[in-house]
């Protein structure tokens, strides 16, 4: 069966009843239908937050064949709950963009999802439309500052940084000339669209820890300079209040239930090689005041989201996980090792091998954080048990914790002995993660240690663009700021054939980002873009509705 028709068929509580199991009665809830609510900021619980149990799950570097991160990350939730822990998986919400681009659904696969399926991959709850409302709302106010006569700022317009955004992937809108038409459509300049996702307001949202913080946030959002080169931000527009009306309700964490019906919580969804790839502090909160185990994730590989998660997200919000699971696929470990993508399917003990050093080092990178890890060995049908042997008997001889785990094809049935190991890991934790850089190291500083100690570069260079950047910031007062380094995730390195395990390679940052509101700094290496473009073959062209209303292509 596909993940569609495993979650059609599946029977859903009422919201109401999932609310129960995490001691929150219908009163508290904001309901959105018969199976979807809304959690009120009210419920979060400090002290219940400092002392329940957080659990992040990442990954080695992904490949095209797909790791299945959020399926372990429920898979995992369920396995909690079947020995007994009262446990909540705490999600990111899916973006259109991918879901009509390639992977056709983000809601986890096989018997580890969370549902209803359909609402969650198209427009859920609505908190992607409002992102998206309340940044080009900002956009339309810069633009018509500009045009104004009387109540002008002065705003240069060729160094406005803030573009608009949409929720679909859509390479033609990258760069666009706006403002054609004469004097009355407004001043022409070059901008562009970004995805919702990459909309620092997304950002925002995550790291906010109420609606007043929301608000200050978005009010400290950076715009550009005027013509005597003065900075200007969203506050002098005075944009910050209507913005944060229109997210009043997006700011609110969703309830949803996993298959097993057990509690979901899904909110936000900024992706991890450009911005900082996890779910919201209020959404982790929440969890964590309403249940005795949280299971998270961070999106793409440990290099990006993982390290994202504790440097920028765990230091602002005063979090700390207990345990962190390593997910692996015998198919991701052969690509590493060489095998084509067509072949992935192919068992070879030889390159399983090979592949192992990418495991190993974002092993390695767990370490450096202080923290111990369990690998969670996601099986797909293709494996072979010789194949599985290596992955234990390398994990072994380097003294990690390492799990086959079914959790597609069993459910929480095929997480238990996960679950139960990840237990054992939480208990043994005393103490709190080791972040790898202070905040208030200087910028190049913050830049080199994540380069160097988590990516396992030989050094860091920077362009003329992105020494200019660092002088700005120096001006603006925001060195600060930690940094969101943007990069490839295919690769430890900023190259993205660079599989493996690189080694001696040099990082190139190209230019330096400031995202003020959302109280980071983004170096970008490489070639990243903040607008997907769709694929030859969209999933799109295999998503369906009939004359009945039922959806198909959600895979």
């Amino acid at each position: 069966m596909k993940d569609i028709d495993i979650a059609r068929a599946s029977k859903m509580a009422p919201v109401t009843s999932i609310a129960k199991k995490i001691n929150t009665g219908e009163n508290d809830l904001q309901l959105i239908g018969k199976y979807k609510a809304k959690l009120p900021l009210s419920l979060i619980d400090d002290k219940k937050v400092k002392e329940n149990n957080l659990i992040l799950v990442t990954a080695i570097s992904p490949t095209p064949a797909g790791e299945g991160k959020t399926t372990m990350s429920i898979g995992l939730n369920e396995g909690l709950n079947k020995i007994g822990k009262q446990s909540t998986v705490v999600l990111r919400e899916p973006s259109l963009g991918p879901v009509f681009g390639i992977k056709g659904g983000a809601t986890g696969g096989g018997y580890a999802q969370v549902i209803p399926m359909e609402d969650i991959n198209l427009h859920f709850t609505g908190d992607f439309s409002a992102i998206e409302k309340a940044h080009n709302l900002l956009s339309a106010l810069v633009d018509n500052n500009i045009q104004s006569k009387t109540r002008s700022l002065n705003i240069d317009p060729r160094t406005v940084v803030w573009k608009r955004v949409m929720d679909m992937n859509d390479r033609a809108l990258r760069n666009v000339v706006i403002g054609l038409g004469g004097t009355g459509s407004g001043m022409p300049r070059e901008t562009g669209f970004d995805i919702t996702a990459a909309s620092e307001i997304m950002a925002i949202l995550c790291l906010a820890n109420s609606l007043e913080d929301l608000k200050n946030r978005l009010g400290n959002i950076f715009i550009g300079f005027t013509m005597d080169r003065k900075p200007i931000y969203a506050r002098d527009l005075n944009a910050q209040g209507a913005m944060a009306t229109l997210m009043k309700d997006a700011i609110l964490p969703n309830l949803v239930q996993t298959l097993e019906g057990n509690p979901a919580i899904i909110h936000g969804g900024p992706f991890a090689n450009i911005a900082q790839g996890t779910n919201s502090v209020i959404a982790t909160k929440m969890g964590l005041s309403l249940s005795d185990y949280v299971v998270t994730e961070a999106g793409f590989g440990c290099d990006l989201g993982a390290e994202k998660f504790l440097d920028i997200k765990c230091q602002s919000a005063g979090l700390s996980p207990k345990a962190i699971v390593l997910v692996a696929t015998v198919r991701a470990l052969k690509y590493h090792g060489g095998v084509g993508l067509n072949d992935l399917n192919m068992p070879n003990v030889g390159a399983v091998i090979k592949g192992l050093e990418n495991m190993e080092k974002h092993l390695e990178n767990i370490a450096q954080f202080g923290l111990k890890p369990v690998v969670a060995i996601n099986s797909f049908v293709s494996d072979t048990e010789e194949e599985h042997k290596a992955i234990l008997e390398h994990c072994e001889k380097i003294g990690v914790t390492a799990v086959v785990a079914e959790v597609w094809a069993k459910g929480g049935e095929g997480a238990v002995e996960l679950a139960k190991k990840v237990v054992e890991v939480v208990e043994s934790c005393d103490k709190p993660f080791t972040p790898i850089y202070q905040w208030d190291s200087p910028v190049e500083e913050k830049i080199k240690k994540v380069a160097t100690k988590i990516y396992g570069a030989a050094s860091v260079e920077y362009t003329a663009k992105a020494k200019a950047d660092l002088r700005k910031i120096q001006k603006l007062n925001l060195t600060h700021l930690p940094v969101c380094i943007a990069k490839t995730q295919k690769s430890l390195s900023d190259d993205p054939k660079l599989l493996g395990r690189p080694r001696d390679f040099v990082i190139t940052v190209r230019e330096i980002e400031i995202a003020a509101g959302a109280g980071f700094l983004v170096p970008i290496t490489g070639n990243m873009m903040r607008m997907p473009g769709l694929p030859a073959t969209p999933s799109a062209e295999h998503i369906d509705i009939d004359k009945d209303g039922n959806i198909s292509g959600l895979f």
